[in-house]
């Protein structure tokens, strides 16, 4: 009889510690893809960080009147520039985000800077950029959603509170982004009433 409940208590300990290992290698597994995707959002990040300098001076040779969009764009990049955490860095990427938006839309604005081929090659190349965040943004959200439910689940919220992981948040579109820029503002009066 005291043999018989030794087997079966080690044999529950086993098993507890092959949960725990199991739960363990499958969290380090998703912490990896979660990390692989955001330096793949951080690449297109930096690529578009690196592209801005160029559709910023382009813009200022046809515009004199976008000081205050050009401001803005500039604050926005040095932010992301300072950014160090990825809370941080998706925060000042919504913000370079909306103020990108509001440059490339100044080619609207201005039929001399629509016809610039530099312009437009930075413009089209940006765009790129953007819709290339978008489709990383998802699959990076898609890997905070299986980490976020496995720190939740039993077994794995154990060995998540072993290794100190939390859960992660998405990178969500910020309102800003989601608004059409506003150029009437900006815009030079021309004709008889000006």
């Amino acid at each position: 009889m005291h043999n018989a409940l030794t087997i079966f208590a080690v044999a529950v300990i086993v098993g507890c510690v092959i949960l725990l290992v199991n739960a363990y290698n499958r969290l380090v597994g998703l912490r990896f893809q979660l990390e692989r995707a955001w330096a793949n959002i951080d690449v297109i990040l930096k690529q578009r960080f690196d592209e801005l300098p160029q559709l910023m001076k382009v813009v200022e040779q046809y515009t004199g009147y976008e000081a205050g969009i050009l401001r803005e764009l500039a604050a926005a990049r040095a932010h992301y520039g300072s950014a160090q955490s990825i809370d941080e860095k998706i925060r000042a990427a919504g913000e370079l985000s909306t103020a990108t938006r509001g440059l490339v839309a100044l080619g609207e604005a201005y039929p001399e800077l629509r016809s610039n081929q530099n312009f437009l090659q930075l413009q089209t190349r940006v765009s790129e950029l953007e819709n290339t965040i978008a489709d990383r943004r998802e699959s990076y959200n898609e890997c905070v959603a299986n980490f976020n439910a496995r720190v939740q689940q039993f077994p794995d919220l154990l060995a998540a509170a072993l290794l100190g992981y939390v859960q992660q948040n998405l990178y969500r579109v910020s309102e800003a982004e989601t608004r059409q820029p506003d150029l009437t503002m900006n815009l030079p009066k021309f004709g008889p009433d000006a």
